[in-house]
């Protein structure tokens, strides 16, 4: 992270940085053959650390079940140390945020088969001034090991190296130390972008940041994104541009985290969550642990999607996939819904008379000729797996999850509302080919068109007051309203028995469903 110029100290000599430093070798270390995961605590908590904060978070990864999604990670950023070395020039934790000491976090962070990630600088500080590692790679790598890190994350304040080669020699001097100690440690070099890393980074580390710092605004977001998207040739298999850690659950818009984690699961980036999760909504869990659209960021084949059209504020990402499918983004970067489209072949698609499009947020399955096309949300991406073939949601009968509740629409009475999903016919829904949406022998149905009439369960018969369409954007419409978990945009508004209605459409978590799958009772 970047939080003070690297020119504020005083100048280290190109003396230095030779003495401590090896040859260039490539960097063949078998870490993160897949974008790493897990949870930094720079975004949220910038110094505010502490064990305690730690081991919650590592906690409630398992219990929220990230763990077994892929988040192995759980990193101290900045601020972990004390401000000055030991007697025998060690790094120290500081004892009044980490009273138990590092190695105990370690151990706590591993029996939870979890994987523990700490912070350096390969400068004469770190951004905010504690102890840098220039001149201490292998002692600092030493004491890293020992404490069972296995990922690190190496800043790049206070230092006054003013070309690449100066770059690639002090990243190279912790890359040999790392190797050095024997311990398999994934790590993460963050130089902003300054001097080009994609072009030499693959060689010495995992991961390389490729912009500056993130923030919680979709302009950060977006402005990011058009500097990562260019350098997709770089990522591989154990090495990765890194456009910064995930806001989803910071902050921003529903439909604007969605993008986020689209786009950054699209480009082959890590997956490092910077919310505080103890605070997290249940639309931002929806976001974080969905595993369809993070098996295509998790893709062994490791490449990172490329951009096959832009303008206008619209751009297209197409991603292979290992078995011989692709993942195709539409993203709307303006402020008003538009429709995105392209085609199968430009995606990069073998020639064939119809392609299935599997939705990988809403889960609905279509058939398509070749055109790939969707209306997109403001500020929003759509994001399919494309293959040939065919294949419809249409006659299935599955449950509608509920973004902002993850509880299932619910047939009670004559009633309809939301309910935690347990498998009973009254949860298990068809889209019919007359555009109903039935479940219990009963048809979903709108008494009324206007926003604030309620939904309830009637005799099917055909009328315009019955007809429903689940959207690409995970929205079910009628008539231009969504249906809607009344006050479903606060946490109160989710519990079960919680009504639904029609609403003016706002693309928030309340009005996002997605089909899952049937549970047998």
């Amino acid at each position: 992270m970047r939080r003070v110029p690297a020119a504020a100290v005083a100048a280290v000599t190109l003396a230095a940085v030779v003495s401590v430093t090896s040859p260039a070798e490539a960097l063949e270390n078998g870490q993160a053959r897949t974008p790493p995961m897990g949870w930094n605590t720079w975004n949220t908590f910038e110094c505010n650390i502490n064990e305690t904060l730690v081991k919650q978070t590592t906690d409630l990864m398992v219990s929220s079940g990230m763990r077994d999604r892929g988040y192995t990670y759980v990193n101290l950023d900045d601020c972990w140390m004390t401000w000055s070395r030991d007697a025998d020039g060690n790094l120290v934790a500081d004892p009044a945020k980490f009273p138990s000491g590092l190695k105990a976090l370690g151990d706590h962070i591993h029996a939870r088969g979890m994987k523990f990630g700490i912070y350096a600088d390969a400068g004469t500080m770190t951004c905010q001034g504690f102890p840098g590692s220039l001149g201490h790679e292998q002692a600092d790598a030493n004491l890293f090991a020992s404490w069972g890190v296995d990922y690190l994350k190496y800043d790049n304040c206070h230092n006054s190296d003013s070309t690449q080669q100066d770059y690639i020699r002090r990243y190279s001097a912790m890359r040999d130390a790392l190797q050095a100690t024997g311990r398999p440690i994934t790590y993460s070099i963050c130089e902003w972008g300054y001097f080009d890393p994609a072009t030499w980074a693959p060689d010495v580390g995992n991961l390389w940041r490729t912009t500056g710092d993130i923030t919680n605004n979709w302009g950060s977001i977006a402005a990011i994104y058009h500097q990562n998207v260019e350098l997709a040739p770089a990522a591989k298999p154990g090495a990765w541009n890194d456009p910064d850690m995930l806001e989803v659950g910071n902050g921003m818009a529903f439909r604007e985290d969605r993008a986020h984690f689209t786009l950054w699961a699209a480009m082959a980036a890590p997956l490092i969550a910077g919310a505080d999760l103890r605070a997290a909504s249940v639309a931002a869990f929806s976001t974080y642990l969905d595993p369809d659209v993070i098996a295509v960021d998790q893709d062994p084949l490791g490449k990172q999607a490329t951009r096959i059209s832009s303008g206008d504020g619209l751009d297209v990402l197409a991603k292979p996939l290992q078995d011989g499918e692709v993942a195709v983004v539409l993203f709307n970067e303006t402020g008003s819904p538009r429709t995105v489209s392209t085609t199968a072949a430009a995606a990069g698609l073998p020639a064939a008379a119809s392609y299935r499009l599997t939705n990988l947020w809403s889960k609905e399955l279509t058939t398509s000729g070749g055109t790939i096309s969707a209306t997109v949300p403001s500020h929003g991406t759509v994001i399919y797996r494309v293959a040939p073939g065919s294949g419809s949601s249409i006659g299935t009968t599955q449950p509608l999850r509920g973004a902002s509740s993850a509880r299932c629409i619910d047939v009670n009475g004559a009633s309809v509302d939301i309910w935690d999903c347990d498998g009973r016919t009254e949860q298990a829904w068809t889209f019919t080919g007359a555009g109903e949406l039935r479940a219990d022998g009963r048809c979903l149905d709108a008494q009324g068109g206007t926003s604030g009439t309620k939904l309830v369960a009637s005799t099917c018969h055909g009328g315009a007051n019955q007809q429903f369409k689940l959207e690409a954007d995970g929205s079910i419409t009628q008539a231009g309203l969504c249906v809607d978990v009344t006050g479903g945009n606060k946490p109160a508004g989710n519990v079960n028995g919680t009504p639904l209605e029609l609403w003016t459409c706002h693309d928030d978590a309340n009005q996002n469903w997605s089909l899952e799958q049937l549970k047998s009772r």
